[in-house]
């Protein structure tokens, strides 16, 4: 009987331990895109806070920046876990599902769309501290009339063409101001490298570089100068046909061999071995292309250019907007600690980390950055910025339009006039919807 009781007696006393360890609280942080599942305990009892957080990126120097920021943040504040995920390829769909069934993580990235697409979803972000920061470039991009703010902007884009600095430097060529001046020094450059070097590269197989063109010359053309069709375009009463010299500028380059003889077949992921090997002298891409070439030229000097202007009288600009925002779901059952997380965000020091890391600008004030293209945004700092065309001028769905139009005329299979009727005739489509 003494053995039976003293067995009993330990076992009541075990069953006591292994209780106790199951309510020890959650020691991960999330940060690493593994999926936090309910709550756990802090050592005060309270409750841990669990904020889920989706962005669309796919760079790999880029999300180690984020998840060590996201680490700092929960090292920090020990009663929150953050939930990390990454997606590039599946984000806008996977977004447009959450939107439809009023779902949205704590925190996401707007990926460029924070007023027109997510805006009725957002919290206003006005009254943060890092509000009035914002860049002169980026505030109105992501504030309404009514000063509501809808996204704290990480970086901006100020997109241009790069371009290898040495390359002109050696064919004694200044950076291109207007169109004609850039075709010019692609001409010569062509030339005088016997041919080696085609001075721009499209990709068929990847048309979003062919819809980068149309998109970053399409301000120049109807937009940027004093004399433009932006009040038209935006009201119903733009006349198409003035399109028309966009399209034919595009087929310009093909037809003086300045564009890659393949480019219905060229590969985009073949662009960077093509520009380290001097094949190729201007990229329309953005500044994480970089990275890839100096893996194989790591001396390459590269630099970014305003894009030329195609108006005279008019002068060069940038084509610019967000490039990596986080804003909140106004829904959020955790709408204080997420706005405490764009605040570690905005810290100078974290904003400058990632400004270094995507070449990009910061989104706001008062960041000092250190990294390649840093001194041409600096002698750049005073050229206008205009938001990309499509985002401003053309209803959802009309990128796909513009990729798929400008592939059709390189491919011979429509005439610039064919071109802008049928960008008529999609824009009058998709606005009913």
């Amino acid at each position: 009987m003494r053995k039976r009781a003293f067995w009993f007696l330990a076992l009541a006393m075990l069953l006591v331990v292994f209780s106790g360890c199951s309510s020890r609280p959650d020691s991960g942080n999330g940060s690493g895109g593994s999926a936090e599942t309910g709550s756990g305990k802090i050592g005060s009892g309270k409750a841990k806070t669990t904020l889920s957080m989706m962005v669309n990126i796919s760079d790999e120097s880029l999300t180690k920046a984020y998840r060590e920021i996201v680490d700092g943040f929960t090292k920090e504040n020990p009663d929150i876990s953050v939930n990390l995920q990454f997606d590039s390829t599946g984000y806008e769909n996977t977004m447009k599902v959450k939107m439809a069934a009023n779902d949205l993580p704590d925190i996401f990235d707007t990926h460029g769309w924070a007023k027109l697409r997510y805006g009725d979803y957002l919290a206003d972000l006005r009254d943060e501290p890092w509000a009035s920061k914002l860049t002169d470039t980026i505030r109105d991009v992501v504030t309404d009339k009514d000063g509501k703010v809808y996204a704290l902007v990480l970086t901006e884009a100020k997109d241009g063409l790069l371009y290898n600095v040495d390359m002109l430097e050696k064919y004694g060529i200044e950076v291109p101001r207007t169109f004609d001046e850039m075709v010019a020094a692609g001409e010569k450059i062509k030339k005088e490298s016997g041919g080696k070097t085609t001075p721009f590269y499209l990709s068929g197989i990847d048309d979003s570089m062919i819809g980068q063109y149309l998109d970053n010359f399409a301000n120049p053309l109807l937009i940027t100068a004093k004399n433009n069709d932006a009040d038209a375009l935006l009201n119903g009463s733009f006349d198409w046909s003035h399109m028309t010299p966009l399209a034919q500028s595009l087929l310009t380059l093909q037809k003086q061999g300045l564009i890659n003889e393949d480019v219905l077949t060229a590969k985009r992921s073949d662009l960077p071995a093509a520009f380290a090997a001097e094949k190729v002298t201007f990229a329309l891409v953005g500044p994480a292309f970089m990275d890839s070439v100096h893996e194989i030229a790591p001396d390459m000097k590269i630099g970014i250019m305003p894009v030329p202007s195609m108006v005279a009288g008019d002068e060069p600009t940038f084509a610019g907007g967000e490039r990596n925002t986080l804003a909140v779901w106004k829904d959020s059952k955790h709408l204080d600690e997420a706005k405490q997380l764009l605040q570690y965000f905005a810290k100078p020091d974290n904003m400058a980390k990632l400004s270094n890391v995507s070449k990009n600008p910061p989104g706001l004030k008062d960041v000092k950055t250190d990294h390649e293209l840093t001194p041409y945004y600096e002698k750049y700092a005073n050229i206008r910025v205009f938001p990309y065309f499509d985002r401003v001028y053309l209803p959802n769905g009309m990128w796909d339009v513009l990729c798929k139009n400008g592939t059709e005329l390189l491919a011979g299979r429509m005439t610039p006039e064919q071109f802008s009727a049928s960008m008529k005739t999609e824009v009058e489509r998709l606005s009913k919807k």
